[in-house]
């Protein structure tokens, strides 16, 4: 598990973070607290995780929120799941992320892979949202109702997203690379009153046409009051027989409205996100005003730095929980950045960074796979002009520790590298950076604020320096009210307390180290255990995908009948790479030195391509279990996956290596 930079690999030198805001609110928590860390992380977590009641409190007061009915009490109930937050309280998300926005500042910059963009600002975005929540209200929307969006990433989604909010009813979106039935499988079980759909979308140098989709969408939502269709990329909508209102979006964006918003409990709903649905229907993960507030002006203001006068610019889809903290950028009077199309096309596959560059974008947001795609195919972003980035935020999986030196080298020296690790099911971060942490090579620098993180082992007992459990071991705000349709809790407390009792289990395997980083090495569910010993998955996938003749690789551990275990390297060869003895010695050379000898895989497989959850994770669990055997139908939702026809592929190998083992061969 050691990383080759066994030092501090970046550290802000003291100065810059003397003037972060984390350390402004140390400052804060010292006079109004008093709690002595100034710039000392660790000492200002200890506080957070022992202290939870001042802790959040604190957060409340620095950010001043503007509750209309003040708490009573913090944490009425210390307990999980089931912990009851600032109980009393009455406020309304929308209403913080649209206060702080000056009149003439740009609140949201809309940005596409063409390079056009345009402008919202503080007033226009007030306006619109006021003119939406109008328009919704005239249709019946209240409080409790559910508004959904078939929407690509565009100032279309925050817009429709805010006026939802602002009326206390209940928003969920997914991008419209989704079939229709895939979103309706989401959809569907909130029963909304509002669809609102996009004409299409851009990605690689086509607009794609969602006028069908959305039509079939619609009338696989029964409960539809109206559609608002969104002209995005210029296609008409034809005349044609919607089973519920049709409402054009310039209707509903234009009218002249004062924006109120509808004073809620602080843990009424505010969204609804969806889990990957891998298997059966996607389970819908619900979350409140205030949780959301708190945790995102903590995550963004404190972690990220954010403030009046940033840019954020993360690429993101709007079913990834990142569109979420995309537009919660406002919270903090920041401006964001929506970003329309592919986030490297074929034609300019550094667009991100061109424009980056153009906006002086200030944190610049992306996947592993990005980072590694670009150093893999020699993309420099240097050749911008990057001085106005200070953070590069990286999360969807771990971030191997060879990107590090290739973001210093391609991005700049000045760069805070900030990989995180969270969830949807917190719509947050475990663990991550800020401007106090240094950062290791391969590592997330610590823990963050507010969150009692620990690697468990079998036992249930805290271990450093060993590969464990996520867990969490005191609440946080932003953990799920609970999931749609599931009225005794009994999905939600078996996906996250069936293990240990009262203390939330993620399903990741990390280990936390002597000086109190995280390393992040995969689902625990995956998890290779090869003669009882644990193996993390991503910890091979790191060394392998540096090699310039592979292009993704997927290892999987799988039990086989009579005690056997199998555990095969599935590898997509670079164009015009075959899979040859030589490249297989290669490929086991570097697992035994850059892993270890255990991690050496029985076999080497090439394949066509590995699956993805649409969010970007691999399917390992669903991978093994097809390759043991298990139906199809009983693994994985061809919906949730970004190559659906990679099932049958995956279900054949399995076949045929069982037929093998059957006949001898």
């Amino acid at each position: 598990m050691n990383t080759p930079y066994p030092d501090p690999f970046f550290t802000l030198t003291p100065e810059t973070a003397a003037a972060s805001r984390i350390v402004d609110f140390a400052r804060w928590a010292a006079r109004h607290r008093g709690v002595t860390a100034g710039a000392d992380y660790a000492a200002l977590h200890h506080w957070s995780v022992t202290d939870l009641e001042g802790f959040w409190s604190a957060v409340w007061e620095y950010f001043d929120i503007d509750a209309d009915t003040p708490y009573e009490q913090v944490l009425a109930e210390e307990r999980m799941p089931g912990a009851r937050w600032f109980t009393g309280a009455t406020l309304n998300y929308a209403h913080h992320a649209l206060r702080n926005l000056a009149d003439d500042d740009t609140a949201i910059l809309a940005l596409d892979e063409t390079g056009v963009g345009y402008e919202v600002t503080g007033k226009q975005l007030r306006g619109q949202v006021a003119s939406v929540a109008a328009t919704l209200r005239d249709l019946g929307v209240g409080a409790g109702d559910r508004v959904v969006g078939y929407l690509p990433n565009t100032p279309h989604a925050i817009v429709a997203f805010l006026a939802a909010a602002s009326l206390g009813a209940v928003w969920s979106v997914c991008g419209q690379d989704y079939a229709p039935q895939a979103a309706a499988d989401r959809f569907a079980q909130l029963e909304p009153a509002v669809l609102i759909a996009a004409d299409g979308y851009l990605f690689n140098g086509t607009s794609h046409d969602r006028r069908d989709a959305t039509l079939v969408l619609a009338t696989a939502l029964p409960t539809l009051k109206a559609t608002v269709l969104v002209d995005h990329v210029g296609l008409p909508w034809p005349v044609r027989s919607y089973p519920s209102l049709i409402v054009p979006w310039e209707d509903a964006v234009t009218r002249t409205e004062q924006l109120a918003c509808t004073s809620v409990p602080f843990d009424h709903p505010l969204w609804v996100v969806f889990s990957s649905g891998t298997t059966g229907l996607p389970k819908g993960i619900v979350h409140g005003h205030g949780g959301v507030l708190l945790e995102h002006l903590k995550t963004l203001g404190l972690h990220s730095d954010l403030g009046p006068g940033d840019r954020l610019l993360w690429y993101t889809t709007t079913h990834w929980m990142m569109w979420n903290l995309v537009a919660s950028t406002l919270l903090t009077g920041a401006t964001t950045c929506t970003y329309d199309g592919s986030p490297a096309p074929l034609t300019r596959p550094d667009t991100l960074w061109e424009l980056a560059a153009r906006h002086r974008v200030t944190v610049f947001g992306t996947s592993p796979q990005y980072l590694l795609g670009m150093a893999k195919f020699g993309i420099d972003p240097s050749r911008h002009d990057l001085s106005s980035i200070r953070v590069v935020g990286c999360t969807g999986s771990a971030l191997p520790a060879s990107a590090y030196p290739w973001v210093r080298d391609h991005v700049g020296a000045h760069v805070l590298l900030a990989s995180t690790s969270g969830g949807t099911d917190i719509v947050s971060g475990f663990a991550g950076s800020a401007p106090t942490t240094p950062v290791w090579a391969g590592e997330l620098s610590a823990p963050n604020l507010g969150v009692a993180l620990a690697a468990y082992d079998s036992a249930g007992t805290p271990v450093v320096d060993q590969v464990g459990e996520l867990v969490v071991t005191r609440p946080m705000p932003s953990m799920p009210l609970s999931f749609w349709n599931d009225p005794d809790g009994e999905r939600y407390q078996d996906a996250y307390f069936s293990t240990y009792p009262g203390v939330w289990r993620h399903g990741d395997w990390i280990t936390v180290t002597g000086h109190n980083s995280v390393i992040v090495h995969g689902r625990s569910d995956s998890t290779l255990n090869r003669n009882g010993v644990r193996l993390g998955s991503a910890d091979i996938h790191d060394v392998v995908e540096r090699l310039p003749a592979i292009v993704e690789a997927l290892v999987i551990g799988a039990e086989e009948p009579e005690g056997g275990y199998w555990m095969p390297l599935f590898v997509v060869p670079a164009a015009g790479v075959s899979l040859d003895d030589a490249l297989r010695d290669k490929i086991k050379e570097v697992i035994r030195v850059g892993v270890s000898p255990r991690h050496v895989p029985d076999e080497i497989l090439e394949v066509p391509a590995v699956p993805h959850t649409r969010t970007g994770k691999k399917l390992e669990v669903p991978v093994k279990r097809l390759l043991q055997g298990a139906p199809a139908e009983d693994v994985v939702n061809p919906a949730a996956i970004d190559n659906p026809g990679l099932i049958d592929y995956y279900a054949r190998l399995g076949a045929d290596r069982r037929g093998r083992r059957g006949t001898g061969a």
